[in-house]
This record gives structure tokens, C-alpha cells and sequence, in this order.
């Protein structure tokens, strides 16, 4: 008799047809794909989506401004198409905003907005220098930046940290959580007692005290962060195991005289897949809420 989950007709009877659920799935591919795609979608493609018109700070959503395209001398490398999408293309033109411009011979003079004077020398680029239309979809930041473009920029940074957080949780978790619940006395009590100590630490403190040992860099944000999630994910593992290595497939396994740890890893672990999952998806939600806490108050990426 074929399990639940492995019944083909079991998705399309209970999971298909909970249009909620359908929704929610496609509203996650669609950031996943949006996010991974980044730099090659949207509006603003330069490194961190932060060329800044500070005239134009705080401008409601569908905002458009007209700007003078000015060739940058000398003009950036063309990066590769991977290298663009994971971490854009310098900008290789000046978007000016302004009230006039005049060409003498090889250089240009922009009258920006406010009354301020800028000369560019662009040499046999006087040619390539046009009048362009900039839309921002969902306004401008305090720093006149593209508001579209830094959220599709913060929603890889944010799926990020979940996904290596969970990662990390999962695979220091799994094991020291399967070890307390399989062998059971001494090293089990020596887990607990580790597991307890870090479970009593406020999780944003020990965030806070890994990132200021390890410095404030991306990388470090989310080792620290996935460093105080993996206690969770620990007893979680041990009770389950706890309760299966009683089991009768077990016991058979073990008069079969198979292993500790083939038993561990092909007969208990698998089930306990279903409570994983949860825990998991709990975990990177709070992975992300946690570097967002850490942003807010100047610790995060």
C-alpha cells in the first residue's frame, strides 16, 4: 500500500484544489525567480540597484524623469551575462536630470535641476549622448533610488539568509539531535546540557555577540544567524528519534543485525521528514525576520 505521499493522485485530490495553497506557491516561485533573475529584470541594474537622484527623493509610485544620457569616460567593462545577474554592471552612463544642455565640440554643460552647472568631456562619444525617460514602478527612497529595484535586490538578500541559515540549522541540528536521541545516557545529557545553555541565550543577543566577534560582514550575518536556530531543529530531532528507535521496525532492524547508524539514517530519519519540513519552513521565516530585526537596528547586511 503506497504511502500518502507517494499516491501521484494524492497532490492533485488534496493539494491542487486548495486554491490558497496554489496561490501561495505561485507567489513564492514567482519572488524565487524575480530574485535570482535580479540585476538582468530590473529598472536599475548597477551594483546594489544604487544610482541616487537626490532631487527626487520620496516620489510616489509610477514617478517618471527625464534624464540626458552622458557616455562615462573611459566607459566600464561589459560584464558577462552570470556576472551581471549576480551582482549588475557598473553603470556606463551618466542619467542626468536637467533643464538644459549644450554640446561645445567635445564636451557637454548640463543644467541640472536646482540651478546646479555640470561639464562632461566625452570625446568622439558626442554622438551617443540622448534624451531618455527613467519610470520608477514603485517611486524613489529617501536617496532618490529605484524603489522596485531595491526590493527585488533585498528579496534575494532576505532569501538568501533563509536559505544558508536553514541550511546550516539543519545540518548541526540533524546530527547532535539524532546522536542525544539514539545513543541515549552520558553523551546524551552532555547534548542536552549544550543544547539547554544556547536555548537560554536570547536568540538576538547571540546574533549580536557572533557578528561583533566575527565582524559585519554578509557571510558572517548568516553564520550568526544560522548558528542560533539549529536548537530547535535539535530537539525536535531527538524526541522523534526518541520515540521511533522504540518502534518494531527497529527492533527488526537491529535482529537483522544492521548497524546503529544505518538504522539511524535509513530507517528513522526518513520518517521524520514530515516534522523536518515544518520546522524548517518555521526557520526560514524566522531567519528572515531575524536579519531584518538586525538591519533595523544597523547590524545586518
Amino acid at each position: 500500500m503506497n504511502r500518502p505521499w507517494q499516491d501521484r493522485h494524492y497532490f492533485n485530490e488534496r493539494f491542487w484544489k486548495n486554491r490558497p495553497a496554489v496561490a501561495g506557491l505561485l507567489l513564492i516561485l514567482g519572488i524565487c525567480i524575480t530574485s535570482a533573475l535580479g540585476y538582468l529584470i530590473i529598472p536599475d541594474s548597477s551594483p546594489d540597484a544604487n544610482y541616487q537622484f537626490p532631487e527626487y527623493a520620496l516620489e510616489k509610485p509610477g514617478f517618471r524623469l527625464e534624464v540626458l544620457e552622458v557616455p562615462r569616460i573611459p566607459e566600464p567593462a561589459k560584464e558577462g551575462l552570470l556576472t551581471r545577474m549576480l551582482v549588475g554592471q557598473p553603470p556606463r552612463i551618466h542619467s542626468i536630470p536637467f533643464t538644459e544642455y549644450r554640446v561645445d565640440g567635445d564636451s557637454v554643460t548640463v543644467m541640472r535641476q536646482g540651478g546646479d552647472t555640470a561639464v562632461f568631456h566625452v570625446g568622439d562619444q558626442i554622438s551617443n549622448i540622448r534624451v531618455s525617460m527613467r519610470v520608477f514602478p514603485l517611486g524613489t527612497d529617501r536617496f532618490g533610488r529605484c524603489f522596485l529595484s531595491r526590493l527585488v535586490i533585498g528579496a534575494r538578500v532576505s532569501l538568501a539568509v533563509g536559505l544558508i541559515a536553514v541550511v546550516i540549522s539543519l545540518t548541526i541540528g540533524l546530527l547532535l539531535g539524532a546522536l542525544a536521541g539514539y545513543s541515549g545516557g552520558r553523551t546524551d545529557n552532555v547534548i542536552m546540557l549544550l543544547i539547554n545553555a544556547v536555548w537560554s541565550i536570547p536568540t538576538i543577543l547571540l546574533v549580536f555577540a557572533i557578528v561583533l566577534s566575527l565582524g559585519r560582514h554578509a557571510w558572517n550575518v548568516y553564520l550568526a544567524v544560522g548558528l542560533t536556530m539549529w536548537v530547535d531543529v535539535a530537539r525536535l530531532v531527538r524526541g522523534q528519534v526518541i520515540d521511533l528507535k522504540s518502534r518494531p521496525f527497529v527492533e527488526a532492524a537491529k535482529s537483522m543485525g544492521f548497524r546503529g547508524i544505518r538504522i539511524l539514517f535509513s530507517h528513522i530519519l526518513p520518517n521524520i521528514i514530515g516534522p523536518l519540513l515544518v520546522i524548517t519552513a518555521a526557520n526560514f521565516a524566522m531567519a528572515i525576520l531575524i536579519e531584518a530585526g538586525l538591519s533595523y537596528l544597523g547590524f545586518g547586511i
